[in-house]
């Protein structure tokens, strides 16, 4: 299993693998059931893609808010902590810009060599109803750079707010290749037909896979367990 290893300037931003935080961020722990809400959670795919990653929360007691006012970011600090006094930036937020804003985070992530760590938006903003989590800008630092100095987030636009608050993560790293090695190529004629006649069996097959696992959501959005079931089965194979 691959070893991320971390060094830290601020013991309180510990970079932690993500959480599917239910009930929190990715819903309330309802069932999937007639009648009940549709939640992130609900969607494997997406569970999926959120646990391959890491996470790391705001460790302020206060709630910091970067908003955009008069075409530039501005930062308002509610009870402010004390300067750590050891040379860091405080507060740790600056304007990059007019469209980007950064944070110091000083994090150091070490991956094996051919592999990077990915800046990502923290997945919980698919969730937010607020729109007011964080919008990471996306990065990719290669294995040879030591320290994740700072991260770069879009500015809001006028009028709205992104909220840092204690416990909250506010940005999400993945693991991915240092290259992307690969080629974008039309499937051949045969291999087209095995795909199609792939989807036409499990297409065929739904009543059968999808069997007491169909529901209608409280937005009388209609359900079934079908990728749910074939992935459990594809993993125990």
């Amino acid at each position: 299993m691959p070893t991320v290893k971390y060094r830290l300037t601020e013991p309180k931003l510990l970079p932690r693998r993500t959480r599917l935080q239910v009930p929190g961020w990715a819903g309330k722990p309802v069932p999937r059931k007639d009648g009940e809400q549709e939640y992130a959670f609900h969607c494997v795919p997406f569970s999926e893609y959120v646990r391959g990653g890491m996470e790391v929360l705001h460790p302020y007691g206060e709630v910091w808010v970067a908003c955009d006012k008069g075409g530039n970011p501005t930062f308002e600090f509610s009870q402010l902590g004390k300067d750590p006094g050891d040379g860091r930036a405080w507060p740790p937020f600056r304007s990059f810009g007019k469209m980007y804003y950064t944070f110091q985070l000083l994090l150091d992530l070490k991956v094996e060599p051919g592999m990077a760590v990915k800046v990502e938006t923290h997945p919980r903003f698919y969730t937010d109803p607020t729109d007011t989590t964080p919008i990471a800008v996306p990065a990719l630092i290669r294995s040879w750079w030591p320290m994740i100095f700072f991260l770069v987030f879009k500015t809001p636009t006028a009028g709205r707010k992104h909220i840092f608050r204690q416990g909250e993560p506010f940005v999400q790293f993945t693991i991915v290749p240092e290259e992307y090695d690969f080629v974008l190529a039309e499937m051949g004629d045969e291999e087209a037909a095995e795909r199609e006649l792939q989807s036409r069996r499990i297409y065929a097959a739904r009543s059968t896979i999808t069997k007491d696992s169909e529901w209608t959501s409280a937005t009388n959005t209609v359900f079934d367990g079908s990728y749910r079931r074939i992935h459990g089965a594809a993993r125990r194979s």
